[in-house]
């Protein structure tokens, strides 16, 4: 089975991860994507930028899940913050950190063999899912392990503190 990290930069798109234990990608085609396979391990991913405050925030690993169903077309498309997902899959989360917490991505890079330039690994976070290593995902896990519980114990503090964006308006 192979592992990935699954990247999530945006709050929203967390919580409705969480709420329907799903994984929605947009319509551009992934090699990735279209290689993911039931029994795949996922491990969550949620950017500097996830929750609106990359000066706080830090780019960590929050759990852990697996790919549960083959990857099919969403019909109609979720359009979710702006942006529209066409394919999805069905996941069974196994491991969640409490909410802002898990482990912490930049200083495992050097210990990363998916990650070989130390200095432009953060362009790989560009996609939804980055192929890790047997070794890599290991590694993740094993630092990931003693920071999470079983999902139940922090997905509803996530979707309480989580709040819907809101576009700006602007006054007249």
């Amino acid at each position: 089975m192979a592992c990935y990290l699954l990247v999530i930069g945006e709050r929203e798109a967390l919580a409705w991860v969480l709420r329907t234990r799903r994984m929605a990608f947009p319509p551009l085609r992934r090699r990735e994507v279209n290689d993911l396979r039931q029994g795949d391990r996922l491990l969550l991913l949620t950017t500097r930028g996830c929750f609106h405050n990359p000066t706080r925030d830090r780019t960590r690993v929050v759990g852990e899940a697996v790919v549960t169903s083959p990857v099919t077309p969403v019909d109609p498309p979720l359009e979710l913050v702006g942006r529209t997902f066409d394919r999805g899959c069905d996941l069974e989360l196994f491991s969640l950190a409490p909410y802002l917490s898990g482990v912490e991505l930049v200083p495992m890079i050097p210990k990363l063999e998916s990650f070989p330039d130390t200095r432009a690994w953060a362009i790989k976070l560009r996609r939804p899912l980055v192929s890790l290593t047997e070794h890599d995902g290991e590694v993740i896990r094993k630092a990931l392990r003693p920071m999470t519980r079983e999902p139940d114990e922090f997905v509803n503090d996530y979707l309480q503190r989580i709040r819907p964006v809101r576009p700006l308006t602007r006054n007249r």
